[in-house]
């Protein structure tokens, strides 16, 4: 029996996602979280031994430790969006170790972050939690504003202050993801090099995904194609947007797809968009895990229920959470961050 708490949170759409039946790809053909993920995914890979070491050692930390699922606390905010935003919520959090003691008070699996926020700390605290170095930011002070990607350091930095992987974003489908694509390949291979693992943000931007007042950067068509070429990148682990809608190829009459896709790959159930973006991942080998989103106040808290229930329930990896909590009084970031991690721990809450 789903615990009351976790059924509470969900009120009126608990019987929608926690007996949902996925019919569209079924969960036999999907590699899905286990304790034994490195040894039955990435052991007769091309990731060397120092690789295979540092994703378990990702994968064994925290309260989800050894069960395969993954909670990451990402804190890039102050550069993605700007400190102000980011922190004047909670200013405690403009001091970079109460971002890492956040991590470790909610048992995530590792902390993901700047090369500032990190490495500040990074001597007193890369032995007690994994360090997760996101190496390029969307500069956001120019004026006008742009949307861009750029390196803010190097792999040989992140491996110096002890990460055990890297982090990158890729806003696909931009002018400039070419460069982006070139740019993260590069850096993604000396990290493996390097014995790093690798996590990439896998992110749609166009201004022609908005078509007639509808915004499918968070098609499950797109983001679908969008890990596709994560995975293609060798990345270990992709972050993706949950999707919130489909049919972005069709509205834009842009690429490639199949009819199929949307008749027999997915439905509008939010477990089938899901399962389709776990699908584009080499159908689970690599694992999906979804952002928890921007904060919204009272309602973050089922809302971030709501988004664990559908990516473990579609055969994704975990969550990656950062605003919803940090955003907050540090007691009650730790309740949500533990929150989220007990869907992952609850074995009455299956696969769809």
């Amino acid at each position: 029996m789903v615990s009351k708490k976790i059924l509470d949170l969900l009120g009126d759409k608990a019987a929608f996602l926690l007996e949902h039946t996925c019919k569209t790809v079924d969960k036999s053909a999907i590699s899905l979280p286990s304790p034994d993920h490195v040894e039955k995914i990435w052991l007769n890979s091309n990731r060397n031994n120092q690789v295979l070491r540092s994703i378990q050692t990702l994968l064994g930390h925290g309260r989800l430790g050894n069960t395969g699922y993954c909670s990451i606390f990402p804190v890039d905010q102050g550069i993605e969006h700007s400190a102000g935003s980011a922190f004047a919520p909670n200013p405690v959090y403009f001091d970079p170790e109460n971002i890492v003691k956040l991590a470790i008070e909610g048992g995530c699996n590792g902390v993901a972050s700047t090369f500032g926020v990190l490495g500040i700390v990074s001597r007193k605290y890369a032995h007690r939690i994994p360090f997760v170095v996101k190496l390029n930011h969307n500069e956001f002070l120019s004026l006008p504003n742009r949307y861009d990607q750029t390196m803010f350091g190097t792999v040989k930095s992140a491996w110096n202050m002890g990460a055990v992987a890297v982090g990158a974003t890729i806003y696909w489908g931009s002018q400039e993801s070419a460069r982006q694509l070139k740019e993260v390949g590069e850096a993604f291979e000396l990290a493996h090099e390097l014995g790093m693992a690798t996590i990439l943000w896998c992110y749609t931007r166009n201004n022609g995904f908005k078509v007639a007042g509808t915004d499918y950067h968070t098609s499950a068509d797109l983001t679908g194609q969008a890990n596709h070429l994560g995975v293609t990148l060798q990345a270990d682990i992709i972050k993706q947007k949950l999707p919130t809608n489909n049919g972005g190829y069709l509205a834009t009459k842009h690429g490639k797809t199949s009819p199929l896709v949307y008749e027999k790959l997915t439905t509008d159930h939010p477990i089938d968009l899901c399962r389709y973006q776990v699908l584009n991942c080499y159908s689970g080998r690599v694992g999906l895990i979804n952002s928890g989103g921007e904060s919204k106040g009272d309602n973050d808290l089922q809302e971030a229920v709501y988004t664990a229930v559908i990516n473990k329930r579609a055969g994704g990896m975990g969550l990656i959470l950062g605003r919803k909590a940090f955003q907050r009084p540090f007691k009650e970031g730790v309740e949500l961050l533990q929150a989220t991690q007990d869907i992952y721990l609850d074995k009455e809450i299956t696969i769809a």
